[in-house]
């Protein structure tokens, strides 16, 4: 039976499972995903795009509440515990997103990934709660003997990217992101502890994949949204260079520690970094941002202004790494104009890669099965070669430098 019931934009009325799902939903640590927004910088692009990585939780363990009921129509056995240790899966499965979480994990911290810290808050939330979340810790981490249910949780056709596709497409009108999510989850079915789909569905998964493709392009890879968060990342990586060096800064006591030393994984079984990290959120780093635009150092004063006051970098895109004399000409150009010395002009020129997977069919592949058993991947069963093709990651150069320069 129900303990609550959530109006959700998505998906109407929704429904809190459990007592336990419950008091994980009212936890700090998970009460923090209200500040923090599932598409980081993406609103100075798509002005609707603010909401948040509570509401996607919210969501993605709504669509695993449909799924188990739909392989179990199916007579696929999952008992309660695995249910609800699946439903706390995916809910907990972005409890260690900071904020501005890629932009975070390049800049004042040093490869801490989401995933991982992720598993490590659960790790705590289960020592607190006398270890009732450990079957959802086991499908998670995919230690689980049913590994069908972590693919639910983590693989190519996951509840996580049929939320994320939908609640996306809806907060920025990107219509291209609609996938048909209520026909995937009925059409699913487990074939040797391997989730799998019907063929009749495949014209949904090409829908999903090509959703997916478009809303890499159109909206989480879009240029200007690549060229704010870069402008961010140099931000944070100047005020910690400054900080280290002792230069006062403003920032909230839970940015302080990270600006102020070096923090790698390890450091976060430090149950003290740990918690300011679950501090952090995006008003910790806004609000800075806002206060360093004013700061005595030109060269963080100039980012976050620009960034706060939009001005964001012109950025370029090309299927070949740029040309290493055009980024001297504009790093010349950039320290004659901001009055900074050359090395302080590449927190400005910036360059890099960014790469559009829709369907990484070496990692997990989308199977369909068929009447007579057998089973083919999506890519090769599909008789639309564009399906064929975005199993092949397409890789783009982008090189990006301010307005203010000619």
């Amino acid at each position: 039976m129900a303990t609550k019931i959530l109006n959700d934009p998505i998906y109407g009325f929704i429904a809190v499972p459990d007592a336990l799902v419950l008091r994980l939903i009212d936890h700090p640590w998970f009460q923090r995903l209200r500040y923090i927004k599932q598409l980081g910088l993406s609103h100075l692009v798509y002005p609707g795009a603010l909401h948040t990585r509570f509401h996607h939780a919210l969501g993605a363990m709504h669509l695993m509440g449909l799924a188990i009921d739909a392989l179990r129509a199916k007579g696929h056995a999952v008992t309660e515990e695995e249910a609800l240790g699946a439903r706390i899966a995916i809910l907990l499965h972005d409890v260690g997103h900071g904020p501005f979480s890629h932009a975070l994990e390049t800049s004042i911290v040093q490869d801490v990934g989401h995933e991982a810290v992720s598993a490590l808050v659960m790790d705590r939330l289960n020592d607190a709660f006398h270890g009732a979340l450990a079957t959802g810790i086991s499908i998670f981490r995919d230690t689980h003997p049913k590994r069908f249910l972590h693919q639910l949780v983590s693989g190519q056709l996951d509840v996580d990217r049929m939320d994320y596709l939908n609640r996306d497409s809806f907060y920025t009108g990107v219509s291209e992101g609609v996938i048909g999510g209520d026909r995937i989850i009925k059409m699913l079915e487990v074939v040797d502890d391997r989730l799998v789909v019907e063929e009749k569905a495949i014209y949904s998964i090409e829908k999903f994949i090509v959703a997916r493709r478009l809303m890499y392009w159109q909206v989480y890879l879009h240029k200007t949204v690549v060229s704010a968060e870069v402008m961010l990342v140099e931000a944070l990586r100047r005020a910690r260079d400054l900080a280290t060096a002792g230069v006062p800064l403003f920032a909230s006591p839970p940015l302080q520690r990270f600006l102020g030393a070096r923090h790698d994984l390890r450091s976060f079984d430090d149950p003290a970094v740990l918690a300011d990290f679950l501090r952090l959120d995006d008003h910790d780093i806004m609000g800075a941002v806002k206060v360093w635009a004013h700061h005595e150092d030109r060269t963080l004063a100039r980012l976050c202004a620009d960034l706060v006051e939009r001005r964001t970098f012109r950025i370029r895109l090309q299927d070949r790494p740029w040309d290493e004399e055009h980024r001297r000409q504009l790093l010349d150009q950039v320290a004659r104009t901001a009055g900074i010395p050359a090395s302080q002009a590449a927190h400005f020129v910036l360059h890099g890669s960014i790469v559009n997977n829709a369907y990484d069919d070496t990692r997990q592949r989308i199977e369909l099965l068929f009447k007579d058993g057998s089973l083919r991947d999506i890519a090769q069963a599909s008789d639309n070669l564009g399906i064929q093709a975005m199993a092949r990651p397409v890789e783009k150069w982008y090189l990006a430098w301010p307005r203010w320069v000619a």
